[in-house]
């Protein structure tokens, strides 16, 4: 061999990172835990404290409720060196009580236990939340297999949101197991599948009528034609399911005929928002998801609702206006069940967002192909039938709460007004 060539580098030695890592998996450690009432420089405190041993830190959780903090941190043990378990055991008690909080150390070897295969989100909304509801859905989450590997609330107002991270159990398993549970208890309990789709949902689809909106807008048309009662009932049969929905559109709209086109602008004052309507679309995009409303009403309203909400996409029927009068007729193709689901694909294919990542909102029968299609379906008051059906419910009158489901906290709502106001 030349000896003027320069030799081969010798060999890199395994990382420190990854002899630290698998020294976390299999050395000795120390759960640290702190608890007492809450002020600011805790958690300084016991790291400044942890520091003079030269302990790595593996994991650290920190819970704050009712101004009671509780401080764990995951570390290894010392290892070599004059300091020892026991001068750090000591260190730590003296420092906790000089702040007048108590301190608890367990000796174990690795990191945390692996959660189980199997992750779900479940959100638990109650209006209110009992300790009895809250039992029944731990216990049964248990019965299935799962595990509750954290839980911290999303909301106190206008209803109380607990979201539980749940391991070890299938979620279309929990989420049947779940449903009944919740019925039961007359609480609403959500479960989608961890994973980073979860945040990547970016676009929100709903329906209108008593959903996006309070009323029925073919009833605010017939209370100004005189024949609301008889339009009503064919509605509340349609939403149950009981009829074809373009049939009864065309049944209803036929009893419109003559209404002067004027009452549009009329009906269109009369429209209610649902409470938390604004502000779940304003939050919304805030934070960068598009939004539409799909109706099996009229675009003579959607439209209006698009413009005054910034929506991104609204679809609607539209009535037929002759010579300043409705004819009692739609022009077009109807907007119904089918249609729903249609609008929704191509709305997504518009906002460049596969189906999965999308979250359909309604409550009737003429929503189920659209709930089914999305992402995420949830079923907003819904008739039982679309209950039954939908991936998940929310029972309470605020539209909000469906940012509950998508792991959106009250305080991030607020701030995001908070935004908006500025």
């Amino acid at each position: 061999m030349d000896d003027s060539q320069p030799k081969p580098a010798p060999a890199a030695p395994v990382t420190s990172a990854a002899s630290a890592a698998a020294a976390h998996e299999t050395g000795p450690t120390l759960l640290v835990k702190i608890f007492g009432k809450d002020r600011p420089g805790i958690t300084a405190g016991l790291f400044d404290t942890l520091a003079a041993f030269g302990v790595d830190v593996i994991d650290i959780e920190q819970v704050v409720t009712r101004g009671r903090i509780v401080l764990c941190a995951l570390v290894t043990a010392p290892t070599g060196g004059p300091a020892t378990e026991g001068d750090l055991r000591a260190t730590v008690h003296s420092w906790a009580e000089s702040i007048k909080m108590q301190a608890e150390i367990i000796s174990g070897t690795g990191d945390n236990r692996p959660r189980a295969a199997g992750r779900s989100h479940v959100t638990v909304l109650g209006h209110p939340l009992t300790a009895e509801s809250a039992a029944a859905i731990a216990a049964r989450i248990t019965e299935v297999g799962g595990n509750i590997d954290r839980i911290f609330r999303l909301a106190k107002y206008p209803v109380t949101a607990v979201e539980l991270m749940v391991s070890g159990a299938p979620t279309e398993e929990l989420r049947t197991a779940l449903a009944i549970e919740a019925a039961h208890r007359g609480v609403d309990v959500a479960v989608v599948a961890s994973g980073l789709h979860r945040r990547a949902q970016r676009l929100v689809v709903m329906d209108v009528d008593s959903t996006v909106i309070q009323d029925e807008v073919i009833e605010l048309f017939a209370a100004h034609a005189g024949c609301e009662e008889q339009v009503a009932e064919v509605t509340a049969a349609a939403m149950r399911g009981e009829l074809d929905f373009t049939e009864s559109l065309h049944a209803r709209v036929a009893l419109l005929e003559g209404l002067d086109a004027s009452v549009v602008d009329k009906v269109r004052a009369e429209v209610r928002l649902t409470p938390g309507a604004r502000t779940l679309i304003r939050t919304l995009k805030l934070l960068g998801y598009q939004v539409g409303i799909v109706s099996g009403g009229f675009t003579q309203v959607t439209d209006d609702l698009k413009e005054r909400l910034g929506l991104d996409f609204a679809a609607a029927n539209t009535l037929e206006i002759v010579d300043g009068k409705l004819t009692g007729r739609v022009t077009g193709e109807v907007v119904d069940r089918a249609g729903k689901a249609r609008l929704l694909r191509r709305f997504a294919t518009e906002a460049g967002v596969p189906l999965a990542q999308t979250v359909a909102v309604g409550d009737g029968a003429n929503d189920l192909d659209m709930l089914n299609a999305a992402g995420l379906g949830v079923a907003f008051n819904a008739k039982p039938v679309v209950r039954q059906a939908a991936d998940t419910a929310v029972n309470v009158p605020f539209l909000d709460t469906v940012l509950y489901l998508l792991g959106i906290t009250r305080e991030e709502i607020e701030a995001a007004e908070l935004h908006i106001e500025s």
